[in-house]
């Protein structure tokens, strides 16, 4: 609660001082909002501790100790650093994993439902969503020993900056642009327009996105969001919608278009062209 009114006392002013688009401060799904803030939380923790414990378990008896020991023996400062790097690349691919691969879309379609983008839009995913691009983050961090003070670091950096790349603000970081992500940034990986689909995939470092070749910032603003077929508005609807559309929809896993996918340059992927549900 205590984060949550700080955030409130940030970002409120924030957007109504430096707004990217007119939009009003009690909008559409707020209290769906409310409700993955309040609900998801307790879910992605029982999702965290099993992630952290097997990474654990990898660092105590798979790993060599001597590798290990290194990393712990790395003063703060220097571990803060690399904890980011290492962190924002996994974010980079389990996030371009579940737009690519037809299943994990269905998961990740639930945040880009969104169409009136906000702060509050950070909190708009559906917990295995978040739970698997924790793993992407966390899982190899403990697996290699970095201190729990560098991982704390990483964390509440990544907590303040996941609500400010979603805040309906005009911020661009002029020539960092293309190193670090900036709310203009990923605005446009939740632009509803045709050319922006499957870019800006990183969390943190924008540079990920130049160097896979999946980043998009044109001089123009995104200004629509949202996906091509219609989607639940309530938050138990939204948890249900990938096992519904897992159950009605024919899965396509074909490993060879995957790879295609992922080697292609960031090319539009075809589930976010599909079909409404029945």
């Amino acid at each position: 609660m205590n984060q949550l009114l700080l955030a409130v006392l940030i970002f409120v002013p924030f957007e109504r001082l430096f707004a990217a688009r007119p939009q009003k401060i009690f909008r559409r799904g707020l209290l769906t909002d409310m409700a993955f803030l309040f609900i998801n939380g307790w879910l992605v923790l029982a999702g965290v501790i099993a992630i952290t414990t097997v990474a654990i378990l990898v660092n105590h008896s798979v790993l060599p100790a001597a590798v290990t020991q290194t990393i712990g023996n790395l003063p703060y400062l220097v571990q803060v650093p690399i904890v980011i790097l290492i962190a924002d690349l996994g974010i980079y691919w389990t996030h371009r994993i579940l737009h690519i691969v037809p299943a994990m879309w269905q998961i990740h379609s639930v945040h880009h439902a969104v169409e009136e983008l906000d702060w509050l839009a950070a909190i708009h995913q559906h917990p295995l969503d978040v739970i698997f691009m924790k793993a992407g983050a966390l899982f190899p961090l403990y697996a290699l020993g970095f201190s729990t003070e560098a991982i704390g670091t990483y964390l509440l950096v990544y907590f303040w900056q996941t609500w400010l790349v979603h805040a309906n603000v005009r911020l661009n970081y002029g020539p960092l642009r293309y190193i670090l992500v900036s709310p203009e940034f990923h605005h446009w990986h939740h632009s509803s327009e045709a050319e922006a689909r499957d870019k800006n995939f990183a969390g943190f470092i924008s540079f990920y996105d130049v160097l896979f070749g999946s980043a998009y910032l044109p001089k123009k603003k995104a200004t629509t969001f949202g996906v091509d077929h219609p989607m639940p508005t309530r938050y138990l609807a939204l948890l249900a919608y990938p096992f519904i559309a897992w159950a009605s929809k024919p899965r396509s896993n074909d490993p060879s278009a995957v790879q295609h996918q992922l080697s292609n340059g960031g090319e539009p992927a075809q589930p976010r062209h599909s079909a409404p549900l029945s």
